[in-house]
């Protein structure tokens, strides 16, 4: 039965009072709920000596009502798969209207259990597995609100040269800083990757950096438990004695703090560098000068900071071999999309337009823009690529009259396409009547003319030159 518009409007302001007042328990004057008490929170919490002092207060304002609820309005924006208790988080908002005092009081008791999080791994696109570990929506909720309190406190002493993870900075402010230094004569990288470092993070040694900063022993013990929660994957549980699998709101955060040590130690040597979460690169002026800053900087990682180098991977390279977040820059600071980025764009192109999918042409095409959309929006910074940008959308073009032919599948249903687009009957027949591939087929002059460009235009396909150019 449908619910009328009064029952509605009633339902949605039970919904906006969950965080309101009537729903606090008493014993907590709430801070950080209004504007005001944001300033209040952003105050406690944004100075070293000033957090010192008020160690006590850390963990009240993870709990506040106001945090509380834009930690739940972050996670539901989020979205993302149930964790291991199968709570959607749909259904996250209903919970919380029965449970958030106690919740909040768990909390601050120290009664609140963590649960494992959900195994998933995934392929990397370079090779690889990649272990994701998914939280419940609850255990999200709670290290959001704890990610939330502690970024006011962190942030603003990580490095200017760190962009991972960083709320007001982002990948395409790291390749401009990038660009910059190579620009200014730097064209040798010290190319430093971390060997599966979210699932190597040292424990003790992330734990012992925390309490130089927090006070709050509740707080410490919290983010201890979360470390600790075990991998479940088929039904059983792995437990873990290292590492931050990537997933949680928090392990980015962590991820920065245990970073922040190779920064401060980069900026104490006067490096020139950028680092995005563990992707790091340095820049120097020779081939010898780079060898000699690796040789000790993979000694500082793996004897101070208990991390693993991939030495197969790190290397000192020439700038224009180096792919940094998807470009290469080249001397003179010049910017083009990696040739590795390319080949992922096709490889993407390939899947969707596999010729035995079955899919309608135009469902083919909301796919391939949806793709190429995020993937102009990404690589905007690229000024050296244009020729690159046609020739891709030449070969999408030809991808597409091959999908386009194979669904006719009859040599006659070919023919009444050719000349149902504008094609004479006897070039139509020439090209239906062909003994050929689709792939041969498809670069046929007079299949280019009866599918040129202006046809794809009217099927809706965004071209990469005109969405980045705004040329036709």
């Amino acid at each position: 039965m449908r619910k009328s518009r009064g029952q509605r409007k009633s339902q949605e302001g039970k919904q906006l009072s969950l965080f309101s007042p009537a729903t606090k328990a008493p014993s907590q004057p709430p801070i950080g709920g209004t504007e005001k008490g944001t300033e209040q929170v952003v105050e406690l919490l944004s100075g070293l000596e000033r957090q010192r002092t008020l160690t006590g207060q850390v963990l009240e304002q993870i709990v506040d009502y106001g945090n509380l609820k834009r930690a739940y309005e972050q996670v539901r924006r989020n979205g993302g798969a149930a964790g291991v208790d199968e709570m959607e988080v749909a259904t996250l908002r209903s919970w919380l209207g029965k449970n958030i005092n106690q919740l909040r009081q768990c909390l601050l008791e120290e009664c609140y259990q963590t649960s494992a999080v959900r195994k998933v791994e995934i392929p990397k696109p370079n090779g690889g597995i990649r272990t994701l570990g998914i939280p419940t929506a609850k255990d999200r909720m709670v290290q959001q609100s704890m990610h939330q309190v502690l970024t006011l406190y962190y942030d603003p002493h990580f490095s200017e040269s760190s962009f991972g993870f960083r709320p007001g900075r982002s990948a395409h402010q790291a390749v401009q800083q990038a660009a910059q230094y190579i620009s200014e004569g730097r064209e040798w990288v010290v190319d430093i990757d971390l060997e599966k470092f979210f699932d190597k993070i040292n424990h003790d040694r992330l734990m012992q950096r925390l309490s130089k900063g927090i006070g709050d022993k509740r707080l410490l013990r919290l983010i201890n438990a979360f470390l600790k929660a075990g991998l479940m994957e088929g039904g059983l549980v792995e437990q873990r004695i290292a590492g931050t699998p990537q997933g949680g709101p928090l392990s980015p955060l962590l991820s920065n703090i245990v970073l922040d040590e190779l920064d401060k130690e980069l900026e104490k040597r006067g490096h020139k560098f950028c680092r995005y979460a563990d992707d790091c690169n340095i820049y120097v002026s020779s081939q010898k000068a780079g060898e000699r800053v690796m040789a000790s900087v993979i000694k500082f990682i793996e004897k101070k900071l208990k991390l693993k180098v991939n030495r197969s991977k790190s290397g000192v390279r020439h700038c224009s071999e180096v792919k940094f977040l998807g470009y290469t820059i080249l001397p003179e600071g010049d910017i083009r999309v990696a040739d590795k980025s390319l080949e992922r764009l096709k490889d993407k192109v390939r899947q969707i337009s596999r010729r035995n999918r079955g899919v309608e042409f135009s469902q083919v095409i909301k796919e391939l823009n949806a793709i190429t959309t995020g993937w102009t929006n990404y690589f905007r910074l690229a000024n050296k690529w244009l020729s690159q940008l046609k020739e891709i959308d030449r070969w999408l073009r030809r991808r597409l009259r091959c999908y386009r032919l194979k669904q006719c599948r009859r040599k006659y249903t070919i023919f009444k396409l050719l000349h149902g687009l504008g094609m004479p009957e006897p070039q139509s027949w020439y090209v239906a009547m062909r003994s050929q591939g689709w792939w041969d087929m498809s670069n046929r002059l007079a299949v280019r003319l009866a599918m040129d460009n202006e046809w794809f235009a009217q099927k809706g396909l965004r071209s990469l030159y005109t969405e980045l150019t705004g040329k036709s």
